[in-house]
């Protein structure tokens, strides 16, 4: 059996170590503010702070990990991406680990 080689290891630049944070953060706000209007808009009431909570529905538990989990996977993408963008704008390079090839 062949070994598999290991791809070196690519050093990240202060810059888009930087941009991650200041891309997740406010997004992260945004998505929980739309998280809980949403939420708040469409039942009526506040969503369930720790949906693993005795008190808490199986209905309302559900349906909080599904709302909440597309919603912080989807801000996750746009700060990632908006980090992305940000370091080609700036640099002219794509970040270190992205390649044009891997959006086909």
């Amino acid at each position: 059996m062949a070994k598999k080689t290991k791809a070196p290891k690519v050093k990240t630049p202060l810059l888009y170590k930087l941009l991650g944070p200041a891309m997740a953060i406010p997004t992260g706000i945004v998505v929980k503010k739309a998280a809980d209007t949403a939420w708040l808009k469409v039942r009526g009431y506040p969503p369930p702070k720790n949906p693993a909570a005795p008190g808490v529905t199986w209905p309302d538990a559900l349906a909080w990990a599904a709302v909440s989990g597309v919603l912080y996977a989807s801000g996750r993408l746009v700060a990632a991406r908006g980090a992305a963008a940000v370091y080609q704008k700036l640099t002219g390079e794509l970040p270190p680990g992205a390649n044009a090839a891997s959006a086909a």
